[in-house]
């Protein structure tokens, strides 16, 4: 017998595959909480060190403080740094979100130390490296003593990146850690439950990742912002695009029904970085007059912003370059891939869901 699934189901939308102390994410509501706290108050009271303590501890049990993660990911970015010839010969002349997928499937297990963190502490190293590379600069080599937000700065940039630069690119990285069972997430969970490797599963994840439907938001969202280029424009661009029925970049989610929460803590960011290229005061009329567009064509279930629209204005006032804005996300993403692959290893099975058949069947 075959039985039909409906849209949303294909989708598998409200199927739980896991049980997690990790994330959890409200669409009805805005909320997301990561590892027993709401995203706005973790990006206000801790760093990225701190958050991935959390999701590793919730993970496998352990007892991780931010100053052990802090001292394992500066070793680990700088274990990373000796292999980078290594792993950068994979990469040939690939462009940085291709070179950044060859070289994580370059990296192995090191004896006698974590994998979480052999994993995260690379990620920087190799976006920071190519990067530089298609400027035509020499990699950096990284601080160990530095946290993993300066450190990542430093490595894109060549210098000591600001107090306030530093506290942003640690808002995002905290805010971008984790996130329910979204698709790169759920990808690794999938691998990790065959009892592949850690490496194996962040790998998948980052493909997964790549794909424009989830870390390949943010760019066009500049893209949108330089295509209305001035205040005066706002309204009869956005108007005309509607018209034509194009989407609008950065807003509406595929859980979030209310602002994604994400959004807010993003803006906050930015604030102190405004006089750094982020306009946003511009960028505010942009969302204000979107919002209320939206709401005029489907005042039942208008789109709210998303995190890819504050993302994209915070990246790109950091100076980072839009082709690195995909495996930027996976610097952050990467404490919850890590942590959701080694709890589904703990706690989970393989994941095998079944299929709807509407093939055609033997004439026997």
């Amino acid at each position: 017998m075959n039985i039909h699934l409906t849209k949303s189901q294909t989708g598998l939308d409200g199927v739980s595959a896991a049980e997690t102390v990790l994330s959890h994410v409200d669409g009805e509501r805005g909320e997301l909480i990561i590892a027993g706290e709401h995203v706005g108050r973790l990006a206000a009271t801790s760093c990225f060190e701190g958050v991935t303590a959390r999701l590793w501890n919730g993970a496998s049990k352990t007892t991780l403080s931010e100053a052990d993660v802090r001292a394992s990911l500066g070793a680990a970015r700088a274990r990373a740094f000796a292999r980078l010839p290594e792993l950068l010969a994979a990469t040939g002349s690939m462009g940085i979100v291709d070179g950044f997928r060859a070289a994580v499937a370059g990296l192995r297990a090191e004896h006698g130390l974590a994998h979480e963190a052999t994993i995260v502490g690379a990620f920087p190293v190799i976006a920071g490296a190519l990067v530089r590379r298609a400027r035509g600069l020499d990699p950096v080599a990284p601080d160990p003593s530095a946290s993993h937000a300066a450190d990542t700065l430093r490595m894109l940039h060549g210098r000591a990146p600001e107090t306030r630069e530093v506290t942003a690119l640690d808002a995002y990285l905290v805010t971008a850690s984790d996130h329910g069972m979204n698709a790169s997430t759920f990808t690794a969970r999938v691998v990790a439950s065959t009892q592949a490797d850690l490496f194996a599963a962040v790998t998948a994840g980052y493909c997964a990742l790549t794909g424009p439907l989830h870390g390949g938001a943010p760019e066009p969202v500049l893209e949108m912002l330089d295509a209305i280029g001035s205040r005066e424009r706002i309204q009869p661009w956005v108007d005309a695009a509607l018209a034509h029925g194009e989407r609008m970049m950065g807003f509406g989610h595929r859980v979030y029904r209310v602002r994604d929460p994400r959004a807010d803590v993003l803006k906050t960011a930015i604030e102190a970085l405004a006089s750094d290229g982020a306009d946003l005061p511009f960028a505010g009329e942009v969302e204000a007059y979107i919002r209320s567009a939206l709401r005029r064509k489907n005042p039942e279930r208008p789109l709210e912003t998303n995190v890819e629209f504050f993302t994209a204005i915070l990246l790109d006032a950091l100076a980072i370059p839009r082709q690195a804005f995909t495996p930027i996300f996976a610097v952050a993403r990467a404490a919850g891939w890590t942590a959701h692959a080694r709890e589904q290893q703990r706690t989970g099975r393989l994941i095998r869901p079944s299929s709807s058949y509407v093939g055609a069947m033997p004439a026997d």
